[in-house]
């Protein structure tokens, strides 16, 4: 089985121009392994374990969007895909986590009973050590409940699946006609993930990210979302962690979106609007993800960083406690790793290549499928 799901999702990788393709062939085979009534499935950042781009729903009645989100930042619920990423156990079922008795969830009240589903599967895509996707997989009120063997196939077929969402972060471009805006946007939320303002530059990048009728397409926005949540959720210590996300807009552009609590001064009890900020990713925002993406491992990063800010063999080897001869075989498994002959070329394809404008050859067509 493994062996065929990666090289379904290796030709994937190879042939598809967008997450659509990789999402379709992932969900077909899925579902002769696991079949399932309703699912949704999204990339994670690595570094922060937020939703970000690709997304992909199935069957999910509209209206549901903005609370799934709100409901995974902010509640308290079995199979969290926060905890699931954190845990040693990467996959498991409603019905197991809650000793067969659904109706103690949530999500299962407010979000999979009113659409008539019953048991839920989710799981956490992991490669290396890094979490880079996650599914939820649903099954209509009536059927069997996902037993063990459906969430081992699931937990097998995620390593694949997330080796396949890491090569989509250092897919190329597409051709010669800039589109993409510059500049910071900021946008206020309330702790409800209500809009409440944005300027201009906000308004041009969620249309990069989105589509030009992002104000009324709420799953085009749920990245947005998940990092706003996430900011409101760690000022109220519920949880912890930086609330950044870097995901590609539909031109691949890499952005980075940041958000945090404002305040008024002199008011410590009420808490001000959650500002976001979405900029272009420059420098340290992306090349640690790519880095993981190209498979680095965390000594040929560490080297990586180094031999980036100009630093000699024999400086690399001093500062890292290594001898010369080891950080050369390094740079060696990290040039093969990247596809690069030389320093000149590694740093470009980590801090220049991936976070200059995303451009579009004329009449290209890009299509993404969103939660």
């Amino acid at each position: 089985m493994s062996s065929g799901l990666e090289g379904l999702l290796a030709d994937c990788v190879r042939t598809s121009s967008n997450s659509e393709d990789l999402w379709s062939s992932v969900s077909g085979y899925v579902r002769r392994l696991v079949p399932f009534d309703g699912a949704c499935w999204f990339g994670i950042d690595p570094s922060t374990l937020l939703a970000n781009y690709p997304i992909r729903a199935e069957n999910i009645e509209q209206g549901h969007c903005q609370s799934y989100w709100e409901r995974e930042c902010r509640g308290r619920d079995a199979l969290l895909f926060r905890d699931l990423a954190r845990s040693p156990v990467a996959a498991g079922t409603l019905y197991a986590a809650t000793s067969n008795r659904p109706s103690m969830s949530p999500r299962y009240r407010e979000y999979l009973a009113p659409q008539n589903y019953d048991d839920e599967l989710r799981a956490a895509l992991r490669i290396g050590g890094k979490t880079w996707g996650a599914l939820d997989l649903y099954r209509d009120r009536g059927r069997r409940s996902f037993d063990e063997r459906d969430v081992a196939l699931v937990e097998r077929a995620g390593t694949a699946i997330a080796g396949a969402l890491r090569s989509l972060a250092v897919r190329g471009r597409f051709g010669d006609v800039p589109l993409a805006p510059e500049g910071t946007g900021t946008a206020l939320f309330d702790h409800d993930g209500r809009l409440l303002s944005f300027d201009d530059q906000a308004d041009r990048w969620f249309t990069d990210i989105a589509g030009p009728q992002w104000a009324e397409r709420p799953p085009a926005m749920s990245g947005v979302w998940a990092v706003v949540f996430h900011a409101a959720n760690v000022h109220a210590r519920r949880d912890w962690g930086a609330s950044v996300v870097r995901l590609r807009t539909r031109q691949w552009q890499w952005v980075t979106l940041s958000a945090s609590v404002l305040r008024t001064p002199g008011d410590t009890l009420n808490p001000g609007p959650v500002a976001l900020s979405v900029s272009r990713s420059v420098g340290w925002d992306i090349a640690p993800l790519l880095a993981e993406a190209f498979g680095l491992t965390q000594r040929e990063q560490e080297v990586c960083a180094a031999a980036a800010r100009g630093l000699s063999n024999q400086e690399i080897a001093a500062q890292l406690s290594l001898s010369a001869h080891t950080v050369r075989d390094h740079l060696k498994a990290i040039f093969a790793k990247v596809g690069v002959t030389s320093r000149n070329e590694l740093a470009a394809r980590l801090f220049s290549d991936f976070y200059e404008p995303r451009i579009l050859a004329p009449g290209a067509d890009v299509v993404h499928t969103y939660f």
